[in-house]
């Protein structure tokens, strides 16, 4: 199977990114929104023109669609900054960041956050994700350890293969851990599925 190879080109101060050479996590411009590539497949059909399936996720609405293109289609590349900044700390519905070079602070609203800081300590560094300076979202660390406060004691001779229970972490988030993990345990997290990966 072979493609048009479109090297991206420069228009108007803009990078160009033909459909043909998309790749998972790039984001560009579409109709005058911003969407990351999710997912892509090249189609060759055994009539027709070759096109191009995507998955893309709009980075503002955060809603997902499905579109296809013809491989020399090009769009605008779209910068997005990622910018790692020091969660301060939660006033009502506003979360106060600092950035840890210019010590600069920001304030985000719940509906930026989202649940991003679900599994984040004050004083933890995430990322801020912005474009033309107007933040979307927050990356929290992939990986985070937290101490749980409250779980139900675990018994001697709790051994049943896979058996959880619900155990609260630090920062009030809730996480299925194994019987035998106990309150004051230190666990280690993936923000991304929210699962107990281990004791630390």
């Amino acid at each position: 199977m072979t493609f048009i190879n479109v090297t991206a080109r420069i228009k108007g101060g803009l990078y160009m990114i033909a459909a043909g050479e998309f790749k998972n996590g790039v984001t560009v411009e579409i109709d005058g929104n911003i969407y990351q590539i999710l997912e892509f497949q090249h189609v060759k059909p055994g009539k027709g023109a070759a096109f191009v399936r995507t998955k893309l996720k709009n980075i503002i609405s955060g809603g997902v669609v499905e579109k296809t293109f013809r491989p020399t289609e090009k769009f605008p590349k779209a910068h997005i900054d990622r910018k790692e900044m020091q969660y301060l700390y939660q006033d009502g519905d506003l979360y106060n960041f600092m950035d840890v070079e210019t010590y600069d602070q920001i304030a985000l609203n719940a509906e930026v956050v989202g649940d991003a800081l679900k599994f984040v300590k004050e004083n933890e560094n995430v990322k801020i994700c912005s474009h033309k300076g107007n933040v979307f979202s927050v990356e929290p660390p992939l990986f985070v350890e937290l101490a749980i406060t409250e779980t139900e004691p675990g018994f001697k001779g709790d051994t049943a293969q896979g058996a959880t229970k619900p155990a609260t972490v630090e920062t009030g988030a809730t996480v299925m851990v194994p019987l035998f993990v106990e309150t004051g345990d230190v666990l280690k997290i993936d923000t991304r599925t929210g699962e107990y990966l281990s004791r630390v």
